[in-house]
């Protein structure tokens, strides 16, 4: 039998997480749920879930603090649950740390389709640390047995989906990689016209670099994608 993974869902929405839920249930998910941001931070620092769904306008802590509260050093993948159109708490829920979100109102069916993604590439993540080698580029060292990335010799904090762009730019150093690329290799979808989450990420990890870069690690190209440099270049 199948082990079922453990979702966190922290919604205000008592008729949504309800129905939610039953929907996952059926698909073999085992459900937390709580309906306030500060209860859904104990629950999130206390307990390991699969991956936690969360909603951004909450009473207590908004979905926004509790990204912060967790400084963005979380294992467990995050699904923002964001207000339809509303991109900037999309760019924000992105650069606090979420892993990807999902605008409301949504498909019952895209939700599941997200979650499984996620859960999909975390699982191939893990299957090749042990045959992916160390990679050592230009001053930046990831270890794929403990997927720990190090600048400079110093520990640099990456999110699941940060780390996992890193290395597939860093794979391909020295080349362009398009969005389409890291959308579909990381994300496992699509790119959606106007998405501007890979821009995102790519940014935070650009960020979390910089203090201990004495040189660019990352181009962006224009309308094609992202190069990692050699340091060569």
């Amino acid at each position: 039998m199948t082990e079922q993974k453990h979702l966190l869902i922290i919604d205000d929405d008592k008729e949504l997480t309800t129905l939610l839920s039953e929907y996952l249930s059926q698909e073999g998910f085992q459900l937390s749920c709580c309906h306030d941001g500060l209860s859904g931070l104990t629950l999130a620092r206390k307990n390991s879930y699969a991956l936690i769904l969360l909603d951004v306008m909450m009473p207590g802590l908004t979905g926004f603090e509790v990204l912060k509260a967790l400084g963005g050093k979380h294992t467990t993948p995050i699904l923002m649950l964001t207000a339809k159109g509303d991109e900037a708490d999309r760019v924000l829920g992105l650069d606090l740390g979420a892993d990807d979100y999902l605008a409301k109102p949504f498909q019952h069916r895209e939700l599941l389709a997200r979650i499984n993604a996620i859960l999909r590439r975390i699982n191939i993540v893990q299957s090749q640390h042990n045959a992916t080698p160390a990679l050592d580029i230009n001053h930046v060292t990831i270890n794929p047995a403990t997927r720990e990335v190090f600048c400079q010799q110093q520990l640099i904090e990456l999110t699941g989906t940060e780390y996992q762009i890193l290395t597939l730019l860093m794979e391909n150093v020295g080349n362009i990689v398009s969005k389409q690329t890291i959308s579909e290799q990381v994300l496992q979808r699509k790119l959606s016209p106007f998405d501007r989450s890979i821009d995102m990420h790519v940014s935070n990890i650009r960020r979390k670099l910089a203090p201990f870069s004495d040189n660019d690690k990352l181009k962006t190209v224009r309308g094609a994608g992202y190069i990692f440099l050699s340091g060569r270049d």
